[in-house]
């Protein structure tokens, strides 16, 4: 497991900034019922204006200055990332930043994989790293109802074939698991992706922003999916190699592959955090359940110098204390002002 490295910048809680997660567009093609319902962002649903959505050039600013503060793992989300114009260029000038001590940093896309058979091959080109889709059926009929737009699931599995076949890999495929809409389908889904080399990863239903209509008992706990998957097939627990894994990790036994599952409201992670995300006008938030953000894009079209951008980042880091998901129980309803998830990625 990575230890601290000595010029490591370390929030209240004594936990370093080492991913940085960067909204690039808050648009999404899809309409998935637990984080951008029809309801809510409608065709009247007043999306960012371009010139309000960082520049390329600012996101690279902002990511060069966090790569030279200890981050070491650049992620691209939205909204769909891959409806940013002219996103294969982004990636280019991300693929080129090095670490104090020279390496290259760990840059990934989390993405619905709508367009993907279409950019993968530019993608890995430009430098990207690897992908993780976004999946939750493998029915077709279920997988358009949750999608809410009527994709087929068919595509979906293309762009994981064609992410693999282009060296975007291992491809990860996130699975939200809600009770009583797709919880049927865990084995299904386990069998489909075992001896692919993909990973499948099972995320707990969560309480992201307000207008998804999350209720606890929605939520199936993970450790019904591994008690689950491993009646079916025998299970073994991976050591985790990153202090900041959001996923506790299982191999099969019988050699298939390996799953994950993300549960933050069952077990929070809280505790070894090291994720902040940038929305894409620029705010910063420290925790995924966050209210509000830091303005960054204010701070670089005054005229900020990267010295004094560096500083505000480290001291805005240095005061985090957050850790929503172990206080969830605890907070009442009126306490629960939180940003989308759409805006600001997973």
């Amino acid at each position: 497991m990575k230890s601290l490295l000595a010029g490591d910048i370390l929030d209240a809680r004594s936990r370093p900034l080492h991913d940085l997660r960067i909204s690039v567009t808050d648009r999404c093609n899809f309409r998935c019922v637990y984080c951008m319902p029809k309801e809510i962002f409608g065709r009247d649903f007043q999306f960012r204006e371009r010139s309000e959505l960082l520049s390329f050039e600012e996101i690279e600013r902002l990511a060069r200055i966090s790569v030279s503060l200890g981050v070491t793992k650049l992620r691209l989300t939205g909204g769909e990332p891959l409806l940013r114009r002219g996103i294969v260029d982004l990636v280019a000038m991300l693929s080129k930043l090095r670490t104090p001590e020279g390496q290259s940093v760990d840059l990934a896309m989390t993405t619905n994989g709508s367009a993907l058979p279409v950019l993968a091959p530019a993608l890995k080109e430009a430098g990207l790293d690897r992908v993780t889709i976004s999946l939750d059926s493998l029915d077709d009929e279920k997988f358009k109802a949750i999608n809410d737009v009527n994709f087929p699931v068919s595509k979906v599995l293309e762009a994981i074939e064609v992410a693999r076949d282009v060296g975007l890999g291992p491809v990860k495929i996130n699975t939200v698991i809600k009770r009583g809409v797709n919880d049927s389908e865990i084995l299904s889904l386990a069998e489909h992706f075992r001896g692919t080399g993909n990973i499948l990863r099972f995320i707990e239903f969560m309480d992201v922003g307000t207008t998804n209509g999350w209720k606890l008992d929605e939520v199936l706990p993970s450790a019904e999916v591994v008690s689950m998957i491993n009646k079916r097939w025998a299970l073994e627990p991976v050591t985790k190699t990153e202090p900041g894994e959001t996923a506790n990790r299982w191999r099969y036994a019988d050699g298939a592959g390996e799953i994950g599952v993300i549960s933050s409201v069952t077990n929070a992670f809280c505790g070894n955090c090291s994720r902040a995300r940038v929305s894409a006008e620029g705010q910063l938030y420290t925790c995924l359940f966050a209210g509000s953000g830091y303005d960054l894009r204010q701070l670089m079209r005054d005229g900020i110098s990267d010295e004094d951008l560096a500083a505000a980042l480290t001291g805005h880091w240095r005061k985090r204390d957050d850790n929503y998901s172990e206080l969830r129980a605890a907070l009442s309803p009126g306490n629960r002002k939180r940003i989308e998830m759409s805006y600001i990625g997973g």
